[in-house]
């Protein structure tokens, strides 16, 4: 998978290889990988599409996946991942952010949904600790984007065309910070 796309730091920083934050987040390491992260999709997506448009909710998936990648490669510069988990982990995130921006409103059902939140969050927490192969780091960077991608397109979806901006010069930023760090690295070996 390392030279199909996967995601891979030397590829991306000093080959030049930027299409790997996109073909990572569509390769999977087996048939349990993608039916887990096509499940959770599935159920957790399924209620994002609700909440947001169509170009809204592939605006999140495709963001928070970048900036999960991102933070994984910061975090594990010789690393190398594949799958969809930063993206999916980002919409449980832009779900968490709206719910926390619409709590008013939903009161009880907000109530509910941080529980059950916070149990999928403790499940996938527990997961990625007793599996050493699952990019903890990827998962919490395209939470932490989620959410603030969810509390941003739920206080006005008129919205996205400034988030995607602001996304975009912020993955432009981390991405030459990281390019800055690994160049040097990779030419030392």
């Amino acid at each position: 998978m390392y030279l199909k796309g996967a995601l891979h730091g030397y590829e991306i920083f000093v080959k030049g290889e930027s299409y790997r934050f996109i073909s990572s987040m569509f390769m999977h390491s087996g048939a349990m990988h993608i039916v887990m992260n096509a499940l959770s999709l599935y159920l957790v997506g399924e209620v994002l599409e609700k909440l947001f448009k169509p170009l809204t909710y592939l605006s999140i998936y495709m963001v928070t996946g970048i900036f999960g990648s991102l933070f994984y490669l910061f975090i594990s510069p010789d690393g190398q991942a594949v799958g969809a988990s930063g993206a999916i982990f980002g919409i449980f995130g832009a779900m968490a952010g709206f719910a926390w921006v619409k709590r008013k409103t939903m009161q009880k059902k907000f109530v509910l949904f941080m529980n059950n939140f916070g149990i999928i969050l403790l499940l996938n927490l527990g997961l990625g600790l007793a599996i050493p192969e699952i990019a903890m780091s990827a998962h919490i960077g395209g939470l932490i984007a989620g959410i603030v991608s969810g509390v941003i397109l739920a206080k006005n979806p008129n919205y996205l065309w400034a988030y995607l901006l602001g996304s975009s010069t912020l993955i432009y930023l981390s991405y030459s910070y990281l390019a800055s760090l690994y160049a040097p690295a990779f030419l030392l070996h």
